[in-house]
């Protein structure tokens, strides 16, 4: 299966319904503790305020960064009129209540806005019923404020705590009013991780700092060529090694338990293994890239066309043609893949940081045959997930671990267990060209790209449609109107095991696409900002089921252009170049960004990239703080594929295995990053993989301009 626009999304949990919110069960709790428990208003399945004054919302979305502990509860405080920090965040565990937790897609926030703000504005409706009620007023005399409600006339107050009894025996409002954007105190303002202090203090339990009771740790020795299977193994010097308990075999590889990781890592390395290397022993970068070319020979579908492109090429006075390549990636998360699970003869806990939660649950549950519901998930705190951590392959090791034990088993994934063992982002090749008329305008666009299938869906299927559906990211949905084009996409089988990555499929065709139209502006001498804006409509694009306001897009690159300088002299010098480069990107019609990159090259051909200014447009921004540190975060993601980091395959296996061998942009690296919002009060549209797809076109187009030369390879010098 192609995970394409519809299938990512549903596999990663992110309509509108996907926000799984209620109140927590006090399920395991005492009677005692049960009767002692605060009364608690429960006025619907999002939120429940107790007599404490404390709000609690359980949210069915983990938090890997994203600061999603911070935005949601944002929303919750600004209806009902709270101050922030009385809204307590419980992460939900998948069951009933919660049967669609994935996190994914940059739409956390988008798919909370409704129902976040219909909970908070409902309570805060029963709770100013509750007040008129007492004092025997007119509700429409009374003011929610600050966490009590004020009789205006009287000036009369009540805490929200003293209302809950009241307000709980009251009827729910099906539509409470929502807030007017230009009432906001809260939401779009300034505000500090609320889980910041205990981050930063390393108070913070990420799922890695997990400990329970008898638990041991295990490590697993897997094949050293993907595809590879184990044929035999001696464990006698493995057993001699202190704290080593058990050594057990299992479908991925062996596993070894002991009392630390240091000790189980020991025995892994004592262990004598023969493995049969299997069909892929002879896989190299080079192969899997001529399974690329092949496919683009053979062609795909048209996913999209208008006008004859092909008519219009021939009669073209100039035509133009680029190729652009670019590498496999690892997720290379900060904290490496691990779980804690203990299975017991009915039941299987399970406490891990992970982006699918319910297919976890369900697959679980059909490994070990038992009902969902004796399969208990706690999401913990995430240290990176960019996609790696929708699959669920971790975790069931982790329970086939278990299952053979009776105690509750930490399976540790070393970094370097955890870079060649990834479900990499594809390699893709991009073919690009245009027609020019006589007068060096464009008659026609060709898009033509083959990536490899994401094997962590599913199996391929080059016949369903929705392989093709809204396929390929960034070619198919470009907002750039020609007369006439042809968008062709034609995905390959994977030999490799391929999954999402932080933007997907963007940055790939992204970088070919915004790199080519720079190309073509060069080639007609015009400006490339001003090629960009030519070619976009003041209209609304009808594209499948969407209709996308380009105008945003020319808003922001006007806006990126004016904070860049663009157009203004350079710094010179005698042993350096400068040059400036744009690019933009529309995130499947919703999130507008246009970055512009200012570098240099010295005498050495040696890339510095001094700053990096974005503009976005992403809707309502609930929290500016948490905006700047996605952009930021993406930014840095962006320039790390462009400059830095690649996987390549030599005999059947990844060549890199740490920071070392797939190294990320350090702090010294770092860029100036600038970042200016378009104010908006339309619904939320995401961030967290936005600022991703435009850096590496806007770097190498900066590249071009200080140099004449065209980059068409990531990573650059590659």
């Amino acid at each position: 299966m192609k995970a394409n626009h519809r299938t990512f999304l549903k596999y990663a949990s992110l309509s509108g319904a996907a926000l799984i919110l209620g109140v927590p069960a006090q399920a395991g709790t005492s009677a005692t503790e049960q009767a002692a428990a605060p009364t608690m208003f429960q006025p619907n399945q999002w939120l429940a305020l107790d007599e404490t004054g404390t709000v609690t919302i359980v949210v069915g979305k983990c938090e890997m960064g994203q600061g999603v502990r911070t935005a949601l509860p944002m929303m919750v405080a600004e209806e009902m009129e709270i101050d922030l920090h009385q809204v307590k965040v419980v992460t939900a565990s998948p069951g009933p209540k919660y049967d669609d937790m994935g996190t994914g897609g940059s739409d956390s926030v988008i798919s909370g806005w409704k129902p976040l703000r219909i909970a908070g504005a409902a309570a805060r409706e029963m709770l100013l019923a509750a007040a008129a009620a007492h004092w025997k007023v007119d509700r429409t005399n009374c003011l929610a404020k600050n966490g009590s409600v004020r009789h205006q006339p009287s000036n009369r107050t009540m805490k929200y705590a003293e209302l809950v009894s009241a307000a709980a025996k009251l009827p729910v409002p099906e539509n409470p009013p929502l807030k007017d954007p230009k009432q906001f105190t809260l939401i779009g303002t300034r505000v500090n991780r609320v889980d910041g202090p205990q981050i930063v203090t390393g108070k913070a339990v990420y799922g890695q700092d997990v400990r329970v009771p008898g638990m041991k740790v295990a490590v697993v020795a897997r094949p050293p060529v993907i595809g590879g299977k184990l044929v035999s193994f001696d464990a006698k010097a493995t057993k001699t090694v202190p704290g080593v308990s058990e050594v057990v075999q299992i479908p991925s590889g062996v596993a070894v338990i002991a009392d630390s990781t240091w000790n189980a890592l020991k025995g892994r390395e004592a262990l004598s293994i023969i493995w049969d290397k299997g069909p892929l022993a002879n896989l190299d970068s080079a192969k899997l890239y001529s399974l690329l070319e092949e496919g683009l020979k053979k062609g795909g579908r048209v996913t999209r066309s208008a006008g004859d492109a092909a008519k219009a090429m021939k009669q073209a006075d100039k035509k133009l043609e680029a190729t652009y390549v670019t590498p496999f990636q690892a997720h290379a998360a900060v904290e490496p893949l691990n779980c804690v699970v203990h299975v017991t003869k009915d039941a299987c806990h399970i406490k891990a940081g992970t982006q699918s939660p319910n297919s976890v649950q369900k697959s679980v549950a059909k490994l070990l045959n038992l009902a969902p519901e004796a399969v208990t998930v706690e999401v913990e705190l995430i240290g990176g997930g960019f996609g790696r951590r929708l699959g669920s392959d971790f975790i069931l090791e982790g329970v086939e671990i278990a299952r053979k034990v009776p105690f509750p088993v930490q399976l540790v994934w070393t970094r370097q267990d955890d870079i060649q063992h990834d479900y990499f982002h594809t390699g893709a090749i991009n073919q690009l060209s245009v027609g020019l008329d006589a007068q060096n305008q464009p008659l026609a666009w060709t898009h033509r790209t083959t990536d490899f299938h994401l094997s962590m869906f599913g199996p391929f299927d080059p016949k369903s449609d929705d392989t093709y559906e809204e396929s390929p990211w960034g070619a198919y949905d470009t907002p750039y109107t020609f007369a006439n084009l042809l968008v062709e996409y034609a995905p390959v089988e994977s030999p490799v095991p391929t999954g999402a990555w932080r933007a997907v499929y963007y940055p790939p065709n992204v970088f070919a696409r915004e790199s080519f139209l720079d190309e073509v502006a060069h080639a007609i001498g015009k400006d490339p900002l001003q090629l960009r804006l030519d070619l976009l409509p003041k209209e609304v694009l009808t594209l499948g089921r969407r209709k996308i306001n380009l105008q945003r897009l020319r808003t922001v690159l006007e806006l990126v252009a004016e904070k860049a300088g663009w157009g203004k002299p350079l710094p010179t010098a005698k042993d350096r170049k400068w040059g400036r480069g744009i690019a933009c990107n529309l995130y499947h019609g919703r999130t507008v960004v246009a970055q512009v990159a200012e570098v240099s090259v010295d005498s050495n051909h040696r890339l510095t990239v001094h700053k990096i200014t974005c503009a976005v447009d992403c809707g309502q921004v609930i929290n500016l703080s948490g905006l700047e540190g996605q952009i930021e975060s993406g930014i840095t993601w962006g320039l790390t594929y462009a400059l830095r980091s690649q996987i390549t395959f030599k005999n059947g296996a990844p060549e890199q295995d740490s920071y070392l061998s797939f190294p990320v942009i350090r702090l010294s690296e770092m860029p100036e990053i600038e970042v200016h919002v378009v104010p908006s009060t339309e619904i939320p549209s995401g961030l967290g993989e936005q600022p991703v797809p435009p850096v590496a076109p806007a770097v190498m187009n900066a590249y071009f301009q200080a140099t004449g030369k065209r980059i068409r390879k990531l990573p650059f010098g590659s």
